[in-house]
């Protein structure tokens, strides 16, 4: 007799949008969680779980590579696969508390709840920069979740960007260290015992050297940056840029915004940071009839997918590997301060 393996419920929705790949994923862990599979138990074979719910091989067999990826299954040859991981299976409730709602902070909470998968529940709070809204969040939620993934960014009464406050402090601090997760920003928390974060001064800095031969082909740098915003930036960001430009010897100018007929010259280079300055300056230099790329140059900060189809030159960190990164280390335990990566991504704006 042939043994195909424990036989485990298992539910597949057709009108999900989740992958079919990732409902067996979900399935499994699930099950392992909750005690239905256990340790040394054999799966269902590639081909039954296909046969028995109607699913391509690929289909099952990815499913498969990524628990074995994360070593929560193994193959044995000529036997099949089985369960060799329990013990880390059990959820872990994270709370993740985000700054604002752009698609690149996204990019960074999609990438840890992909990395992450069913071993956790998280439960994803937007505070808009917003100091008093942020506090409320913690002072509620202290001591109902294993870890806190916190992004520290907020807003002055001015609407100028400061990363924390003695309130801010205050409140972090009471969250246990060990359960502390620092993303994207950190000064002046020191309590944190993982930390994937930029360094936004020496980012902006060693991103522009990167791209320095092209840059250093222009005639003058100007550096957008909204002196207040409704999600504002922090200024390091701009003593980066004055420091490079200072370093390099190249020329500069620092404006607030793109002004509506903004004076356009050939060999200006722009670097924006705000989406609809980027939008209003590439309009303006199409209506006035430069060159995108050649005569005029553009680049702008944090990259996204439509600045990647756009051929949009960008200095940008990497949003996927930090919210990879996050999730790699709550899911092994692991505890340190990460650098994450940021880069000059050269396409066709300059």
């Amino acid at each position: 007799m042939i043994d195909e393996g424990v036989s485990f419920s298992m539910s597949l929705s057709e009108n999900s949008r989740i992958p079919k790949y990732k409902q067996i994923v979900d399935s499994i862990i699930d099950s392992i969680a909750t005690g239905k599979l256990q340790m040394d138990q054999k799966l269902p074979s590639i081909n039954m779980l296909s046969e028995e719910f109607y699913l391509s091989r690929d289909t099952v067999e990815k499913a498969y590579n990524i628990l074995k990826k994360r070593k929560i299954i193994t193959p044995i040859r000529g036997k099949g696969y089985y369960i060799t991981r329990t013990k880390l299976i059990a959820k872990v409730n994270v709370l993740f508390l985000i700054n604002k709602l752009s698609s690149y902070k996204m990019r960074i909470y999609n990438s840890f709840i992909n990395n992450i998968g069913g071993n956790s529940q998280t439960d994803l709070h937007i505070y808009h920069c917003d100091q008093t809204l942020f506090l409320n969040l913690i002072d509620k939620n202290l001591g109902a979740y294993d870890y806190y993934v916190i992004m520290p960014h907020f807003k002055t009464d001015n609407l100028t960007h400061v990363s924390s406050g003695e309130s801010v402090l205050e409140a972090i601090n009471k969250i246990p260290k060990e359960k502390l997760v620092i993303l994207d920003n950190n000064k002046g928390i020191e309590n944190s015992i993982i930390e994937v974060c930029q360094d936004y001064e020496n980012d902006i800095y060693g991103a522009l050297k990167q791209g320095i031969d092209k840059i250093s082909r222009y005639n003058k740098l100007i550096l957008i940056y909204p002196e207040s915003s409704v999600y504002p930036y922090p200024r390091r960001i701009l003593n980066g840029f004055k420091r490079f430009c200072v370093d390099s010897g190249l020329e500069y100018e620092v404006l607030r915004e793109v002004y509506d007929d903004i004076v356009l010259k050939k060999g200006d280079l722009f670097i924006t940071i705000e989406e609809s300055d980027l939008v209003s300056l590439v309009k303006q230099i199409r209506d006035k009839n430069f060159e995108l790329g050649r005569e005029i140059g553009v680049i702008s900060y944090n990259d996204t997918p439509l600045k990647e189809l756009l051929g949009i030159t960008v200095v940008s960190t990497d949003f996927k590997m930090m919210g990879a990164t996050a999730a790699s280390m709550i899911l092994n335990k692991e505890t340190g301060k990460i650098k994450n990566p940021f880069n000059f991504i050269d396409r066709n704006s300059i």
